[in-house]
């Protein structure tokens, strides 16, 4: 049984797996637990904790990584092992309580406030959820508890790694105020400069600016977006995840000049995995997306609704031709560096009106078999044409997108 709770008590927990890649490796390899390890070879995946003391940091240049620290081990990613450890994990999460909030594949907000009765106090919990992830999984995860989810985030982060921080509702400012203003959610290097250029440095010092003044110096949604987070103002529940709305993917393109047939290709291959992704999760789209940014770092966003929704390839694939067609002169013009496609209106494929079949092209039983060929032999088992001499992109596990 499950009573939601509408007291003041800091029932919320941020449960956030600790350098999740790096510690999935140094767990089903003894030889690399203690050690350095890095995640990917050109671009750093993760690195382990005994790597980011030597300064290396997720997205860094793996050249630039190995200066930093020569001794560290450097391993491909393994996206199957990530993909299920995540399911793992998550098992344990919702046989703890009902109320999981997926943030992605190894971080989610838990409300466990109606379960004192059975299951005891929120740090109680906390900490069998700690030995549980530990024990299950062989993985070790960190837990802040507090009375919002922007504070509970904040403590996993400041009690990392393999930590248990409870901020009590009395003392939430005291803790929060003396913190870096980075650890504000939504700050990043660009905000972060913007406030040491005014002098502010600490979450205290943006609380005491006034509401006004960060309107002025930051707009009017990020001003009012930090000035409440600084009095720790985030009214947001827990909310068991729901069903996306839209998926997509992108893909970075550097400053090489590329061919009309090279981003045809680039432009097919993505719609074959987010077609497949539609399949999979019994899910059909109404609206394409395109998105692109030019080579003087403009960006251009193009979008088209069908007249039926479907999860068919081929029409998704020839409605996001049409858009990057149209875009082809501006393309020419300024060079490309980053090619992207959305799929939104998402519904479910059970509640699809039926239609006459007055086009004669029946595409849904080739990419069934399609699906189930690279489900079986691999993603790359079968390919278009074009694809045969590219390098296929890293496919990142992502939270399943179940009902």
């Amino acid at each position: 049984m499950f009573v939601p709770t509408d007291d003041d008590t800091a029932t919320i927990l941020h449960a956030d797996l600790d350098a999740f890649y790096a510690s999935v490796e140094q767990r089903d390899d003894r030889r690399l637990r203690g050690r350095p390890v890095i995640v990917g070879g050109g671009v750093v995946l993760a690195c382990s904790y005994e790597a980011k003391a030597r300064g290396v940091r997720t997205a860094m240049n793996g050249r630039q990584a190995r200066a930093l620290c020569p001794r560290a081990i450097v391993v491909p990613p393994r996206m199957a092992a990530y993909s299920q450890a995540s399911k793992d994990v998550f098992a344990v999460f919702r046989d703890t309580t009902p109320l999981v909030e997926g943030i992605s594949i190894d971080e989610a907000f838990l409300e466990v406030g109606g379960l004192r009765r059975i299951a005891g106090t929120p740090v109680e919990i906390a900490a069998r959820l700690r030995e549980r992830v530990a024990r299950e999984v062989g993985l070790p995860i960190t837990v802040g508890v507090a009375r919002t989810k922007f504070l509970a985030k904040v403590a996993s982060g400041v009690a990392k790694p393999d930590g248990l921080l409870r901020v009590a509702p009395e003392a939430e400012l005291e803790f929060l105020h003396p913190l870096p203003v980075r650890r504000l959610w939504g700050v990043g290097a660009v905000t972060s400069e913007k406030l040491h250029a005014l002098g502010i440095r600490t979450v205290g010092e943006v609380a005491a600016v006034g509401e006004a003044a960060l309107v002025s110096f930051l707009g009017r949604a990020g001003g009012r977006h930090l000035h409440a987070l600084a009095h720790n103002r985030d009214p947001r529940p827990v909310r068991a995840t729901e069903r996306r709305r839209s998926i997509g993917s992108q893909q970075a393109l550097g400053r090489r000049p590329r061919s009309d047939d090279e981003l045809d290709a680039l432009l097919a291959g993505t719609l074959d995995r987010l077609g497949r992704r539609l399949r999979d999760g019994h899910r059909v789209c109404r609206t394409v997306v395109l998105r692109l940014r030019f080579g003087d770092f403009t960006r251009a966003t193009r979008s088209h609704t069908l007249p039926e929704a479907t999860a068919h390839t081929a029409t998704l694939l020839a409605a996001c031709r049409d858009l990057l067609g149209a875009a082809t002169p501006t393309i020419h013009e300024r060079g490309l560096t980053l090619l992207g496609v959305s799929l939104a209106n998402l519904a479910d494929d059970d509640a699809v009106q039926l239609a006459l079949p007055f086009d004669r092209a029946a595409g849904a039983a080739l990419d069934s078999t399609l699906d189930e060929l690279r489900a079986r032999f691999g993603a790359r088992s079968v390919t278009r044409g074009t694809l045969l001499h590219t390098r296929a992109p890293l496919e990142v596990p992502l939270l399943p997108d179940d009902p």
